[in-house]
């Protein structure tokens, strides 16, 4: 699935929840049913700069060339927020992340509705993953 679907099912499913109160137990589950990251791969390196609560992103590529992404944090909203992110973002092309803008988000009013803090750090959440793209994208390329 693309990037471009995955946002329109986020947008589809979010759509139908008209109340604010509603679409953040939506995030809140989205998060309780992420999947445990190892404590291994919660390392200072792995921790996303900008974010109040503690979020960690982890990256690999698997052989077919595909982000995999696994994530979590200390904060129950913001675990939720990773989960939605990496719903979008993991196995997908590096490429096709560095092509495709979070239009997501805009959509769904998520940059007027969280608080500040929520929104930057969702933002730095963006900003990591497209680093972490960019590296991949670079690697595949050469080697080619």
């Amino acid at each position: 699935m693309s990037i471009q679907d995955k946002q329109n099912k986020v947008i589809a499913d979010f759509s139908a929840i008209s109340q604010w109160e509603d679409r953040y137990k939506k995030i809140i589950d989205l998060g309780k049913r992420l999947p445990e990251m190892p404590e291994s791969l919660k390392t200072e390196q792995n921790m996303v700069k900008g974010c109040q609560s503690q979020v960690w992103l982890s990256a690999s590529l698997n052989e077919q060339g595909q982000m995999t992404l696994q994530g979590d944090s200390d904060a129950l909203i913001v675990k939720g927020l990773v989960g939605l992110v990496l719903s979008v973002y993991s196995e997908v092309t590096p490429a096709e992340v560095l092509a495709t803008p979070p239009e997501f988000l805009k959509a769904l009013g998520f940059e007027g509705n969280l608080s500040p803090s929520r929104a930057n750090g969702l933002h730095s959440m963006l900003k990591q993953i497209k680093l972490y793209a960019t590296a991949f994208d670079y690697l595949l390329k050469t080697k080619k």
